[in-house]
């Protein structure tokens, strides 16, 4: 229930590795921060989906979909700033609405990570195997995608999880010299793709401009249901808010590397996709009774078979330079997507083992499942389970129906973050907070109101994808957790 067994902000600090952070990094380096986490998933993996939902209105749902974004993080950098531990919106709701709804963020998160590993493993076998097309060594067809997109098993998705599920077990890091070349890499791309784009755009490809129309409840189709979509596209941004610690005048700087990093994405995303769109058309395929037909569907499947469409690619920006026969160039920024997109993969994954690891530490997952690899010095149990998911989910869903489960669990934790904030203020008004949300009473609640509102432009199956999820957690947690819980049971690690 909501506020029983709830685990003070003073315990988590406490149960917390303490380690003290210097101050050092400025806007400029927060919104970097911001850049490199944020670009590389949703815009080379999802415009292709928010096309055929949206059509040229993806790029008013690219906006909705910052502007929501924008107000969440606002929300995220408060607590973020005032616990400054892992466990991401599992910690904080468990500092503000109790060890129950914590449970089911931590649940939720599951899919945020998890599958959104999965989804970016999709992405990048879609544009691994175009440039393997394009150079007269593509796999059958059966194993380029998964059977609910046409094939049988996505061979390429199911080996990259694997891969980087090897890495992070043995132990291996990412500098920051690398990550710092990834993030150029992927600019770098978007920006040719804008530049070869934008000089052949035809206005009569921007009509109509929302075939499908802004959307319907739990639809899935229209810019709603487009901007419900794409929000994957903008996930990250936790990268700055979790950084408050690490900020010099954090009240100062972490709304600049918030919004700033958001600005700047989202500017890119807004010249992708009007180069997408005005360069090649983005109307969606319909079915035979003259509706659009669902994303990640056989129906689609059969509808793109052979078909040039943009709505139809598995590497949408490539695709699109190719069809303005830059052949070359198509396949550098496809080569550019398969180099950046597996660090993506690593992050989600890792991020997932962070999550388990809070959750096992608090009690409400078995001890056994955090068990470090005597050589490795890796917890190799819950990586090996995580990864092993990653991968199959991977190799058998299609990227819309991945990304659309993985929104759905964010959505759901993004309102709890701001909920908590809210909670907080009247509960602890005197706390000291590095950040304070601007305007919280207004932000918050709109926060949760444009969450909401995403929430339930998703597509029916997924909300009762999340619901069951939901459901099923429920029943671990009073199976498990409610009994071993550390703070129930006074058992507290020192």
């Amino acid at each position: 229930m909501l506020f029983q067994r709830v685990k003070s902000l003073d315990q988590i600090l406490a149960t917390a590795e303490k380690k003290g952070l210097t101050r050092q990094l400025g806007p400029f380096q927060l919104t970097m921060l911001g850049i490199g986490a944020i670009i590389g998933t949703g815009i080379f993996v999802l415009t292709a989906e928010a096309g055929q939902k949206a059509g040229p209105g993806m790029m008013v749902a690219f906006v909705i979909a910052a502007v929501v974004c924008a107000l969440a993080a606002l929300a995220y950098a408060e607590l973020a700033s005032m616990v400054p531990v892992a466990g991401s919106a599992y910690t904080y709701t468990y500092g503000v609405l109790g060890e129950s709804v914590a449970w089911v963020v931590g649940w939720a998160l599951v899919l945020e990570y998890t599958i959104a590993a999965s989804t970016v493993c999709v992405g990048w076998s879609g544009y691994v195997n175009g440039l393997l097309a394009n150079r007269g060594f593509g796999l059958p067809e059966f194993l380029r995608t998964g059977p609910m997109d046409g094939g049988t098993f996505n061979l390429l998705a199911f080996l990259i999880g694997l891969a980087v599920t090897f890495l992070l077990v043995v132990g291996t890091s990412k500098s920051a010299k690398v990550n710092a070349f990834l993030v150029l890499i992927k600019v770098a791309a978007l920006t040719v793709f804008i530049f070869v784009a934008l000089p052949a755009v035809k206005d009569p490809n921007f009509h109509p401009f929302v075939p499908n129309g802004w959307g319907s409840p739990m639809g899935g189709i229209g810019v709603l249901g487009a901007a419900a979509s794409i929000f994957f596209a903008y996930v990250g941004f936790d990268a700055v808010s979790t950084a408050a610690e690490e900020t010099k005048n954090p009240n100062r700087n972490i709304p600049i590397g918030l919004i700033g990093s958001l600005g700047v994405c989202t500017v890119y995303y807004l010249l992708v996709s009007y180069g997408a769109v005005g360069s090649v058309g983005a109307q969606p395929m319909l079915g035979p009774d003259g509706m659009a037909l669902q994303p990640g569907t056989p129906e689609m499947a059969a509808a793109c078979h052979a078909s040039q469409a943009l709505v139809c690619s598995k590497e949408a920006l490539a695709h699109v330079v190719r069809l303005l026969d830059h052949n070359t160039l198509g396949n550098l920024i496809g080569f550019a997507a398969s180099i950046a997109l597996p660090s993506v993969i690593l992050t989600m994954t890792y991020g997932q083992t962070r999550i388990f690891f809070t959750m096992a530490r608090d009690g409400l997952l078995p001890s056994s499942l955090a068990k470090i690899h005597p050589r490795f010095h890796t917890p190799h149990v819950i990586t090996l389970i995580t990864g092993t998911f990653v991968s199959l989910f991977g190799a058998m869903f299609p990227v819309g129906i991945l990304a659309d489960v993985t929104n759905s669990g964010t959505l759901f934790a993004f309102m709890m973050v701001a909920l908590g904030v809210l909670i907080l203020r009247k509960k602890q008004p005197d706390r000291p907070r590095p950040f304070r949300t601007p305007m919280a009473w207004l932000v918050c609640p709109l926060a949760v109101i444009g969450c909401l509102l995403l929430f339930f432009n998703l597509s029916l199956k997924t909300i009762i994808i999340f619901f069951s999820w939901a459901a099923v957690g429920l029943v671990i947690y009073y199976l498990y957790g409610y009994r071993k819980s550390h703070l129930a049971n006074g058992t507290e690690p020192d």
